[in-house]
C-alpha cells in the first residue's frame, strides 16, 4: 500500500482568524440543518453552481480549520493506511523495542512487507483505544481502594 500519503497542514500555514471565521460559520449551518446529509456549498457571490459535499466530511472540514485556528497542525491519514515500527510506536507514544513486543505478542495485528512489520492505522487506533480503556477502569479501580481505605 505503498500509494497512501499522509496529508499535513503545518501550524500556522492557514490565517488562524480566517479558520475560526469558517469554523463558526460552519457550526452554525450545521446546527441549523440537523438532518440535512448533503451540504450544499455555493460562493458568496457569483452564480456557480454548489458544491455538494457530505455531511460528515463538511465535520472534518470544521474540525480541521479549528485546529488551524488554535495554531495547530493536522494530518489527514487513510484508516487503511500502513505504518512502519517506528512510526507505529511514535504515535502511541512508546520505543520501538516496546512496540515490537506488542506486536510479537499478538497485542497489534501487523503483516511483514518482506522483512519490515507494518502496522494498519486502524488496528493501531483500536489496540490504543483498548489500551485507554483498560488504563481507565484500572484508575477507577485504584480511585475505589483508595477511598474504602480513606486514603
Amino acid at each position: 500500500m505503498t500509494d497512501v500519503q499522509v496529508r499535513r497542514i503545518e501550524p500556522g500555514a492557514i490565517d488562524a482568524e480566517q479558520a475560526a471565521r469558517a469554523v463558526q460559520r460552519i457550526k452554525a449551518y450545521l446546527q441549523r440543518h440537523p438532518d440535512e446529509q448533503a451540504i450544499r456549498v455555493q460562493a458568496e457571490v457569483g452564480g456557480e453552481e454548489a458544491l455538494v459535499l457530505p455531511r460528515r466530511a463538511v465535520s472534518l472540514l470544521a474540525y480541521v480549520l479549528s485546529q488551524a485556528a488554535a495554531g495547530r497542525g493536522v494530518s489527514v491519514m487513510p484508516s487503511h493506511a500502513e505504518l512502519t515500527t517506528q512510526q507505529a510506536a511514535n504515535m502511541l507514544n512508546v520505543s520501538r523495542p516496546y512496540l515490537i513486543g506488542l506486536l510479537e505478542t499478538g497485542k497489534i495485528p501487523y503483516r511483514l512487507v518482506g522483512r519490515h512489520r507494518r502496522i494498519r492505522w486502524d488496528d493501531l487506533m483500536a489496540f490504543r483505544r483498548e489500551s485507554e480503556a483498560q488504563s481507565r477502569a484500572a484508575a477507577d479501580e485504584l480511585a475505589e481502594l483508595g477511598q474504602e481505605l480513606g486514603i
